[in-house]
């Protein structure tokens, strides 16, 4: 059966100014081909204030979409039960998640073990869990950083375009402050310190490595980091806040590992030969957490958000007699 949609005129909200006009069409109507859609572009069917468009047009606030008339298949509707199946469960999964929203933000407790992105091997990520909270315009929030998939923590997320493009310049400039909280091998020898390195990525057998490197190396990305040891557990362990200054791809776990001190359960940047034995208690999973995060709210003021520990790190905190409170 295919049915008939009547023409409607859309007006651009400031939070859709400069989209390309096709990438408007796929947010609202998702159900319309690319075919279809290039096909009532090149026909002069879509309009942006009465004028022709091509696909690559940008829409600014204000202005007028002509939405023409286009068939729909009913027999394509009809198969998305899984999708709704699947939304259900992930609408479930990041209510459990979320630690704070307002009507731009939503921050997330993001599990040790979720990725943020799709990758080689990943079907299952964060930015495809958030299909199930796209707004009434249709509109998906939008992740404006990352953290590594076995790292836990904070995950903070666009609402909006204005909201995105707000967070990501805060990022961008490091007009942020980033706590994580480690677990590492041995105690530092200096209670609180600057770590600066250079950082390149090279392919290995294992995937992309990244590893310091001589200053002036091409291709190579100056890293700064902050620690100081909150706790220590004999010789064993030490808990540090870390700060990342800059935000190199897995900046915290590489600078953990050359000052000889790698982050507990991070097989890929120990740095050391043999086998290490945590101490006992211990689950053998990464021990790094995005603790805390202070950035200027685009709804205003600045967002200070906390997440609270993992349950493989509380269970360590709990065999190594360290508090939480202790430190906040």
């Amino acid at each position: 059966m295919v049915t008939k949609e009547v023409i409607k005129l859309k007006k651009i909200g400031i939070d859709e100014a400069g989209m390309r006009i096709d990438r408007w069409f796929k947010m609202h109507y998702p159900i319309l081909t690319f075919g279809t859609l290039q096909k009532l572009i090149r026909s002069g069917q879509i309009r942006i204030d009465g004028r022709r468009v091509r696909s690559g047009t940008r829409i600014q606030c204000g202005q007028i979409v002509r939405v023409p008339p286009f068939a729909v298949n009913e027999k394509i509707e009809k198969p998305l039960l899984s999708h709704s199946i699947r939304d259900s469960n992930n609408n479930n999964a990041l209510s459990q998640m979320l630690i704070y929203e307002d009507s731009k933000v939503f921050v997330f407790n993001k599990p040790s073990g979720l990725a943020v992105q799709g990758g080689s091997g990943i079907s299952h990520h964060m930015d495809d869990m958030l299909e199930a909270w796209r707004d009434k315009k249709g509109e998906k929030p939008r992740l404006v950083h990352r953290i590594d998939r076995d790292t836990s923590g904070i995950l903070v997320v666009a609402r909006t375009r204005a909201a995105a493009r707000a967070l990501t310049a805060s990022f961008r400039v490091r007009d942020t402050k980033k706590l994580y909280w480690a677990l590492v091998r041995g105690i530092p020898h200096k209670k609180q310190d600057k770590i600066s390195t250079w950082l390149i990525k090279k392919n290995g057998p294992n995937g992309d490595q990244i590893s310091v490197c001589s200053h002036g190396k091409p291709e190579a990305d100056h890293a700064i980091s902050y620690y100081r040891t909150l706790d220590t557990a004999g010789c064993n362990v030490a808990w540090l806040e870390m700060k990342p200054h800059t935000g190199r791809t897995h900046q915290l776990r590489i600078h953990a590992a050359y000052i000889g001190h790698p982050i507990l359960g991070d097989e890929k940047y120990r740095y050391t030969s043999g086998e290490y034995v945590l101490p006992g208690g211990m689950p053998n999973r990464l021990h790094l957490h995005a603790r805390r995060i202070c950035i200027p709210n685009p709804s205003g003021g600045i967002l200070d958000v906390i997440a609270s520990l993992p349950p493989h790190m509380l269970q360590s905190f709990n065999a190594l007699g360290f508090n939480e409170a202790d430190a906040d």
